[in-house]
C-alpha cells in the first residue's frame, strides 16, 4: 500500500499543478480581475484628542482628508457589488509621523479578502498643528441698506453679545471684529431676524476657516426704526421784569422746529415740544434774558431727537427794554370835552394860554412811533362820574383827570393831570 502512494510521486506533483492551473485559467475566463475607480473617497481621522489633549489644534492641508481617485482590483463579481461607501480610508492619529503627516489605511467594508488589491492617488493626510487660542469678541451689527425717506434707525441690538472663539493660534489671532449683518432696505417697522455671524481682520477681509470653533453660529437681531416728524417748539414766559423795565414783546429761539422720531402709532397724536412753564423767568430782568434749553428733557416719552449733529440744546432769548419818559404840552383848545350829563354843561377854568403837561412811559420803540401832535386828549366827564360812583349830575368845581385815545395795540401808558373843571347846570 505504502509503495502504492509514493511510487510516480514526481508524476502526482505535475499532475496536481497542471490540475492548479488549469482551475485558475477556468476562474480567471469566468470571474476575471478588474478595477473599480471612485472618486472624492473622504478620509476618516481618529483620535484627534491626542492633538487637543496637548492644547493643539490640528487643520487638514490641500484637502488631503478627501482621497481624488480609489483603484480597487478584484474579480468581476465583487467589483460589481462594491462603491464608494465600502470604500474604508483612515488615518490615525497614532501614527502621526515627524513631518505632521498621517498615512492612510485603506481596505472595504465587505469583501475585503476577495480584493486583490486597493490604492488611491494620494497615501497620507496633512496637517497643520499649532496651538489652539481662545479669544472673545462683542458681537456688533454692521446694518445695510438705505432706509426710506422719512424714517431712520432707533436702537439696534442682538440678543446675545459676545461670541467666543477657539482655534489655531495664527487664525484666532487676525481676527478684528465679529459681526451680523442687516438689510433695512424698504422696511418701516422694527425688524427682528436671526442671521449668521461673520469674522473680519483689521483690514476688513472676511476670515473663514473650518478649524474655527464657535460658540455660537447665528444671533437674533432687533432693529427698531422711527418714523420722523417735524414739531414746533412751544415756551411759556414767566415771571415780571425789574421796576422800570418789561418785555418787548420780541423773543427768539435759535431753533424753532425740531426733527424727532418714534414709533409711527406714537408720534402722530403728538403736535409739539412743549417746554413748561417756569423754565424761562424773566423776574427782576434788567436786561435780555437768555436761557439755554435741553429739549431731551422735554421730548414726549418713547421719542428722540432725528437731526444728526443736533444735540437738542437751544438758546431761547426774551428781549427787555427799560422804559423810558417822555413829556408834552397840551394846550387847552385841544381838549375835548365829553360825556356831558343833559342839562349841563363843563368848561376848563384854566387861562387861554395855559397848557396841560402829560407823560407817556414805555419802551424807546414804541415812543418813536406815537405822534404827540396828533393825540386826541379827552375831558370825559361820564367816565369820571362813573368812577367816582356818582349817579346824579351836579353843578360845581371839580378837579377831573384827563384821559389820551393811543393806538389799540399800544403799550405805552401815561400819566396825565387833572385839570379844574366847572359843572353847572344850562340856563
Amino acid at each position: 500500500m505504502k509503495n502504492k502512494l509514493t511510487k510516480n510521486w514526481g508524476l502526482k506533483v505535475v499532475s496536481f499543478l497542471f490540475a492548479a492551473s488549469v482551475w485558475l485559467i477556468v476562474t480567471n475566463i469566468n470571474d476575471p480581475l478588474a478595477p473599480l475607480r471612485l472618486s472624492d473617497v473622504p478620509v476618516t481621522i481618529r483620535n484627534k484628542e491626542l492633538i487637543t489633549e496637548r492644547g493643539q489644534t490640528c487643520e487638514v492641508l490641500d484637502n488631503t482628508d478627501v482621497i481624488d481617485l480609489v483603484t480597487i482590483y478584484a474579480p468581476r463579481s465583487v467589483i460589481d457589488s462594491l462603491d464608494k461607501g465600502n470604500v474604508v480610508a483612515i488615518a490615525d492619529l497614532k501614527d502621526l509621523t515627524s513631518v505632521d503627516t498621517v498615512p492612510i489605511k485603506l481596505s472595504t467594508n465587505k469583501y475585503n479578502e476577495k480584493v486583490e488589491n486597493i490604492k488611491g492617488n494620494i497615501d497620507s493626510v496633512k496637517l497643520n498643528i499649532e496651538n489652539k487660542q481662545t479669544r472673545s469678541f462683542p458681537l456688533r451689527v454692521n446694518v445695510t441698506g438705505e432706509i426710506r425717506e422719512g424714517y431712520m434707525l432707533g436702537d439696534v441690538g442682538t440678543e446675545q453679545n459676545l461670541i467666543r472663539i477657539s482655534g489655531p493660534e495664527s487664525i484666532v489671532s487676525q481676527i478684528s471684529r465679529a459681526q451680523a449683518e442687516v438689510d433695512i432696505s424698504s422696511f418701516t417697522g422694527n425688524i427682528n431676524t436671526e442671521t449668521d455671524i461673520r469674522l473680519y481682520d483689521s483690514e476688513e477681509n472676511a476670515i473663514e476657516s473650518a478649524s474655527l470653533e464657535k460658540s455660537i453660529t447665528r444671533v437674533r437681531v432687533n432693529v427698531e426704526i422711527l418714523e420722523k416728524k417735524v414739531l414746533p417748539v412751544n415756551y411759556v414766559i414767566g415771571g415780571t421784569p425789574a421796576e422800570g423795565y418789561r418785555l418787548t414783546g420780541e423773543t427768539q429761539c435759535s431753533k424753532s422746529n425740531v426733527t424727532i422720531a418714534g414709533k409711527s402709532s406714537l408720534i402722530q397724536n403728538i403736535n409739539a415740544i412743549d417746554i413748561p412753564e417756569g423754565v424761562i423767568d424773566v423776574t427782576g430782568a434788567e436786561a435780555d434774558v437768555i436761557t439755554l434749553v435741553d429739549l431731551n428733557e422735554y421730548l414726549p416719552e418713547g421719542t428722540v431727537l432725528a437731526e444728526e449733529g443736533f444735540t437738542g440744546k437751544i438758546n431761547i432769548t426774551v428781549y427787555v427794554g427799560q422804559e423810558i419818559r417822555r413829556t408834552f404840552l397840551v394846550p387847552k383848545e385841544r381838549i375835548h370835552i365829553t360825556g356831558v350829563p343833559a342839562g349841563f354843561e363843563a368848561e376848563i377854568l384854566e387861562d387861554e394860554e395855559s397848557q396841560s403837561s402829560i407823560t407817556l412811559i414805555g419802551l424807546a420803540s414804541e415812543l418813536q412811533e406815537i405822534d404827540t401832535a396828533s393825540l386826541e386828549v379827552d375831558l370825559d366827564i361820564a367816565a369820571w362820574m362813573e368812577r367816582e360812583e356818582r349817579e346824579e349830575a351836579e353843578s360845581g368845581y371839580f378837579h377831573i383827570p384827563l384821559s389820551l385815545q393811543l393806538p389799540a395795540d399800544s403799550a405805552v401808558v401815561w400819566d396825565a393831570p387833572e385839570v379844574f373843571v366847572r359843572i353847572s347846570e344850562k340856563e
